[in-house]
This record gives structure tokens, sequence and C-alpha cells, in this order.
């Protein structure tokens, strides 16, 4: 949403601009450029992206027009979530975990967090990480190690959709300048005509420059830029789910596990020791009263 917000006000500056110079609006509107340099940087964008990247591409400009991140809500879900799989692996094993693991769907624990389960990806981070630790035969160097490697793999995939709109942003001033120098080729075709006629050729040649400059740097580029951030604000959630596990792993409580994963949030995100203990408290008793 924020992303919206910053694009109209890079546009509402322009607009507002040009006209205190009294500039006439309807010079700038020229359907013509917008279609060579928007088709054009369209083109390269697909000839340069298999299919998958253009569908990650779609998506994560999505999320990026939704607001999609990891809030404080989401993090204090997930810790709250480890702190019970872990309680029960306490009591019963890690062997008690298999039903969870195997089938997370209809996990007593981990049904209780939707919003976890239809995130496909960090769902499969810790049941395939924990099915490893159940199996035996890991030591947690190993499993470390795996996670490591999920995680590397997964942002090199994740990064795809801001390279490719990079690279879009950095077309688009070459662009522009196209759909300039076609402009001009129109204009000399027209000498000898009218001056006011040849004025607009000459205004609507310029304003492909303009839109080429101001499409790269009012709107693909800060998409591209917010889509980078939005990746390293997964991969700093799945450090968080690593923490947890890997400290769990080495033999640490689980209330200790936890609160070494609470410290690993990023700080704009990361909840106090005590809006977590209060969170946990209001789970159990929701827990409680659904039993009762």
């Amino acid at each position: 949403m924020f992303a919206i917000v910053g694009i109209l006000v890079v546009f509402g500056a322009v607009l507002c601009g040009f006209l205190m110079e009294k500039g006439p609006v309807l010079v700038l509107v020229q359907p013509s450029e917008l279609l060579i340099i928007g088709g054009a940087a369209l083109g390269t964008l697909i000839a340069g992206n298999p299919l998958h990247v253009l569908k990650k591409i779609v998506s994560s400009v999505v999320r990026v027009v939704k607001g999609q991140g990891y809030s404080k809500a989401r993090y204090l879900d997930s810790l709250k979530m480890m702190l019970l799989l872990f309680n029960k692996a306490r009591k019963g094993g890690l062997i008690d975990l298999e039903s969870d693991i195997e089938e997370p769907e209809k996990s007593p624990v981990l049904s209780k967090f939707p919003e976890f389960l239809k995130h496909q990806h960090a769902r499969d981070f810790v049941c395939d990480t924990m099915r490893m630790a159940i199996t035996g035969g890991a030591t947690p160097f190993d499993l470390d190690q795996m996670m490591e490697l999920d995680m590397e793999v997964h942002h090199a995939s994740a990064s795809e959709p801001a390279h490719a709109l990079a690279t879009m942003a950095d077309a688009l001033p070459g662009m522009g300048i196209v759909a300039a120098v076609l402009g001009v080729v129109i204009t000399m075709s027209a000498l000898g005509g009218p001056p006011e006629e040849i004025g607009r050729k000459v205004a609507a040649a310029l304003v492909g420059t303009f839109l080429g400059i101001l499409l790269c740097y009012g709107v693909v580029g800060p998409l591209a830029s917010m889509v980078t951030k939005m990746i390293d604000e997964e991969h700093a959630y799945y450090h968080v789910l690593r923490v947890t596990m890997l400290s769990y792993l080495k033999g640490m409580p689980p209330s200790l596990a936890v609160e070494v994963a609470r410290r690993a949030v990023p700080e704009h995100v990361r909840p106090s020791f005590q809006e977590f203990e209060k969170a946990c408290r209001q789970r159990e008793t929701l827990v409680e009263t659904t039993a009762a």
C-alpha cells in the first residue's frame, strides 16, 4: 500500500511542478510514446526471463501493493507455535512429533496456526528439518547445514523477480531515447510545415525521454527495491525459525530456545519479553476454554 502512495506522490509532485510553470498537461499525454516505451520494456522483460520468473514477478508486485510483510503478530504466532511443539516433544520425546510433522494440517498444534500452514515453504522448512531430527543420524551441525542450504536456495529463487524488475528499470531510459529518436524522425519528415505542428512533434519526442526516465526512477525502480526488501524480510523470518530449531536441537529447554529466537527477530517487529509472555498466556487460556 505504501508503494502505491509513494508512486502517487512522485506523479503528483511532477505534475504540480509542471502546472506551476503553466505547462500544458495535455502535451504529456502521448499514448504512442507510452506504447513504444511500455511495450518495448515489457518485451525485454518477457524475452529475458522464463515463465516461472514472470509468474513470480506478478505475485511479488501483488504482495507489494497489498503490503504483505512479516509483522510482530506473525512473529508472535510463530514463536508460540514453536514453543508448543517443543513442549510436546519435551514430554513425549521427538518421536511424539511425528504425526504433527507428517500431516501438519491435522496436527493439534500446527492446525491452530492457519497463517503458518498457508506459507508452504515455511511449513516445509520446519517440518522437513524436524523430520530429519526425528529419524536420527543427523547432528545439530548437519541439520544447521541443511537449513542454511535451503535458505540460500530459496533466497536466490525469491530474488529473481527483483533482479528482473531492476533490469527492466535500467532499460526504460534507453527505451525513452528510442521513442524520442522516432519522434525526431517524424519531426524531420514534417519540416516545411506549420511551426505549430513541428513544435507539437518535438514536444512529443521529448515526452518519450521524460516518460522513460520517470517510469524508471519513479515506478519500476522503487518496485524492484521494495521487492528486494520483502525478500530480505522473508529471509530474516526463516533465520528466526532456523535459530529456534537449532537452539532446541542443541539441548536448550523450549522456553530458552524460543527466547534465543525472539532476540533474532528484526528490531522493528521484535516483540518484548512481556508481550510474548502475555500472548502465550492468552493462547493457553483460549485452549483451556475451547477444551472445556
